[in-house]
């Protein structure tokens, strides 16, 4: 009969752990790293993860760099299910699942921000810079 107990509670770790949105995060990083491995020549693109640079007396966290001759790639990865309810010029969208909503930070803003910070500190001309969610 323990053993039943275990199992069951195995199972609701692993399903709380699966629907979390720290997982979720993980899961759509992990798409655009197996993407950039599979896709992209590893000797014309270089993948940087999760960089983090000062902003604004603070820090930013940008989820991945793409660095290749052809520029800098900035790119922001968001893995939502549901409705997404927002504009270009929104400072925050709003994600509709069923009843429940959930506001976030206009991820085109977000990007925006990130390549402007690494333009500054790498000493590149915005015309290197490009913004890309995923």
């Amino acid at each position: 009969m323990t053993k039943i107990y275990i199992l069951a509670g195995a199972i609701t770790v692993v399903a709380i752990v699966l629907r979390s949105p720290w997982f979720k995060g993980w899961l759509g990083e992990l798409q655009i790293n197996l993407a950039t491995k599979f896709f992209l020549s590893k000797n014309t693109y270089h993948l940087i993860k999760n960089v983090t640079v000062p902003s604004d007396g603070g820090t930013t966290q940008i989820d991945h760099v793409i660095v290749s001759r052809f520029g800098v790639f900035v790119v922001e990865t968001k893995n939502l299910r549901g409705w997404i309810f927002g504009n270009e010029g929104d400072a925050y969208w709003t994600q509709k699942l069923y009843r429940h909503s959930e506001r976030f930070q206009n991820p085109l803003w977000q990007n925006y921000k990130h390549t402007k910070i690494l333009s500054q500190i790498l000493g590149i001309s915005d015309d290197k810079m490009h913004s890309n969610l995923f």
